[in-house]
């Protein structure tokens, strides 16, 4: 199999993610969930270059990436229970009081 073929799905994973974030400015939920389907597009990426490079700096990599996602998605996700609990909306267009 060859190899470009086999990274060309990374990458258009990433590139969905990325316009994700840019097309949908309106749900909080749904732009944290385009930044981690690029983080499992990158970790993939690592995953596809360790195996065919017979490499385990890329499996390092990969466990990084989802010790990372795990902590990012978490945090993320307890802020916006605590700010609906107190506001009652994540909408974006309200988070603008969180500025200091």
């Amino acid at each position: 199999m060859n190899y470009l073929v086999v990274l060309l799905v990374p990458f258009s994973i990433f590139f969905i993610g990325f316009f994700g974030v840019f097309a949908n400015r309106k749900s909080i939920l749904l732009i944290i969930f385009c930044v981690e389907l690029m983080l499992l597009s990158v970790n993939s990426f690592f995953l596809f270059c360790s195996f065919f490079l017979d490499d385990i700096v890329g499996q390092i990599f990969s466990i990084f990436i989802l010790v990372v996602a795990a902590a990012e998605t978490s945090i993320g996700l307890a802020i916006l229970v605590v700010y609906y609990r107190l506001r009652g909306t994540i909408a974006i267009q309200f988070l603008n009081s969180l500025k200091g």
